[in-house]
């Protein structure tokens, strides 16, 4: 792929943007989405993201002015296992019911090639995507491009969070440079293709319900958490390429199918609509945190959620904990032990965490299943129940982040079994949390 991305603002979700390729000035139509005859040959395509009748302020969709529509292409046929086995046609229900708090070791990058979507495997999720309810966590690990071959998502939207190595995105809207401490998310049914430098791996959190959305910011105002001018959205970018056996996979009712077409699918010489690819630096959140005493909720912290249809509560959250100063006043600073109704799947970009430093690595994850107790290990209790409470930096040189869901979420046999990263010895960080209890001493 050509050196350097070009991106533009994507000033607020909803709004209405256009683009068109430099080399050819002129190329969306004027007053009209799909005239007679498009300007220079091109075929007017729309990619619609909601139904035609949702209210405006919800309704996504993008016309895309295309060398091609997107429907030249061979039969699709089923994904033999192969390299795709721990990601394709998961079942839900094939391990058993497991509620023990879970902390894997970081996972290894495969050393025989492997591209991005090769490298995809399910660790844990709940849901139907045929009723359109639920969301999945993903790992990938890989080392390699993608060679004449994309990969879209008709299951819903893919959130993906680089911890090492950056990935190089082209989609069907342009071109997207994508760092660890960056996010990017690529929409229901758009097609991307994922170059790499070397040895990569990171997160994916996918949702079928609904897209992302920045929450709500309440009682904190109109400005905080995340800006919606800080997110990003390629400028066109085409390429005009034949060549025999370019291969398609999609994603559809959580299998794998292949196609082949005789170009490349990148051809898109102009577009303008409401429903993109985009990303975001996690370095430009603005923290909202508690400056007196006790913790404000770690909702706080929410970049994008995917709401339910209960008011408040999110199919899934994607929350950060970054760099922030810490001043609360007779308070124990980090977090709280606690029992949740909701899902809690952690993972760590960068640095070291406040709690549980020796198991809890970049790379890694950890999973707080709904109700089952977690919280700060034995030490990390016993330094900071008798530290000097004085402002301090916390987090400095880290990023972790947390999937959030209301969902139970089941662990597959890939995340509990087959990747061996699952550390057995997790539970023992709590196991020396003593007795401090005196009743004479109030």
């Amino acid at each position: 792929m050509p050196a350097g991305e070009k991106l533009q603002y994507l000033s607020g979700f909803g709004n209405e943007f256009s683009s068109e390729d430099p080399r050819c000035p002129g190329a969306l139509p004027v007053g009209q989405n799909s005239p007679q005859k498009c300007p220079y040959g091109l075929y007017a395509e729309q990619l619609s993201g909601t139904a035609f009748t949702a209210p405006r302020r919800e309704n996504r969709r993008t016309w895309l002015y295309r060398i091609r529509p997107s429907v030249v292409h061979e039969p699709f046929i089923p994904v033999q296992t192969g390299p795709y086995e721990h990601f394709n046609g998961v079942d839900w229900n094939a391990q058993p019911p497991n509620p023990n708090q879970m902390r894997w070791l970081p996972f290894d990058v495969p050393t025989a090639r492997t591209d991005w979507v090769q490298g995809l495997r399910t660790v844990c999720g709940a849901g139907d995507v045929r009723s359109r309810h639920g969301m999945a966590v993903h790992v990938y690990v890989c080392n390699a491009g993608m060679t004449d071959k994309c990969f879209y998502n008709a299951d819903g939207d893919l959130l993906i969070v680089p911890q090492q190595g950056t990935l190089h995105v082209l989609t069907e809207f342009g071109r997207m440079d994508v760092a660890p401490n960056e996010i990017c998310v690529i929409q229901q049914g758009m097609r991307f293709s994922v170059q790499v430098g070397g040895p990569s791996r990171g997160y994916v959190l996918e949702v079928f319900d609904n897209h992302f959305q920045l929450p709500d910011l309440g009682p904190i105002g109109a400005n905080g958490l995340a800006n919606p001018r800080d997110f990003l959205t390629p400028t066109a970018w085409y390429e005009d390429r034949e060549l025999e056996g370019y291969t398609v996979v999609s994603k559809y009712q959580g299998h794998l199918f292949e196609a082949k077409q005789n170009h490349s699918p990148f051809d898109v010489v102009a577009w303008h609509g409401n429903y993109t690819p985009y990303k975001y630096d996690l370095a430009k959140f603005m923290v909202i945190n508690a400056v007196a005493f006790d913790h404000a909720d770690p909702s706080i912290f929410t970049v994008l959620t995917c709401p339910s249809h209960r008011l408040g509560t999110a199919i899934a959250d994607f929350v950060i904990f970054p760099p922030r100063w810490s001043v609360q006043e007779h308070t124990f600073r980090p977090p709280y032990y606690h029992r949740n109704c909701m899902s809690e799947f952690m993972g760590l970009i960068l640095g070291r965490y406040e709690a549980k430093e020796e198991g809890f690595m970049p790379g890694g994850a950890t999973l707080h299943s709904m109700m089952t107790p977690h919280g700060p290990d034995a030490q990390c209790f016993d330094v900071n129940t008798k530290a000097l409470l004085k402002p301090e930096r916390v987090a400095e040189g880290t990023q972790a982040f947390m999937f959030e869901s209301s969902l139970s979420l089941a662990v597959t046999k890939w995340g509990e079994e087959t990747c061996q990263k699952l550390d057995a010895n997790y539970h023992k960080c709590w196991k020396s949390l003593r007795k401090h209890f005196d009743p004479s001493k109030p």
